[in-house]
């Protein structure tokens, strides 16, 4: 399973799913080890076929960094925090998340827009 970091320590993400808010946006940064980047996309795109039937789900977008970058992010919108907490927390979903590899480091944090 790839490892789950914090980007800010004051508000893990676990915590913002306590947060009612939508619609919201989940970055999800991941860097990925020059040698696994052919197996990652496969493993993403499964599970963003999941994602996609979910309640709530409206977009998501995968970018990859430039230069050589070893960085991935995932920008996905969602209708509301319940609707992600509850397909990030599904057994499917966490099933799916157990065959990435333990040396992908993942860095998802939620936003909701407040400005242009």
């Amino acid at each position: 399973m790839a490892e789950l970091e914090t980007l800010d320590p004051m508000t893990p993400m676990f915590a913002q799913f306590k947060e009612r808010t939508g619609p919201v946006v989940l970055a999800n940064t991941f860097f990925v080890p020059e040698e696994r980047a052919g197996e990652f996309l496969p493993l993403f795109r499964r599970q963003a076929e999941f994602m996609k039937a979910q309640p709530g789900f409206v977009s998501l977008q995968m970018h990859r960094g430039t230069g050589g970058s070893r960085l991935m992010m995932n920008v996905a919108v969602w209708e509301s925090t319940e609707a992600l907490a509850r397909a990030f927390g599904s057994p499917e979903f966490q099933r799916m998340a157990a065959d990435f590899p333990d040396d992908i480091v993942s860095y998802p944090h939620i936003f909701e827009r407040i400005d242009v």
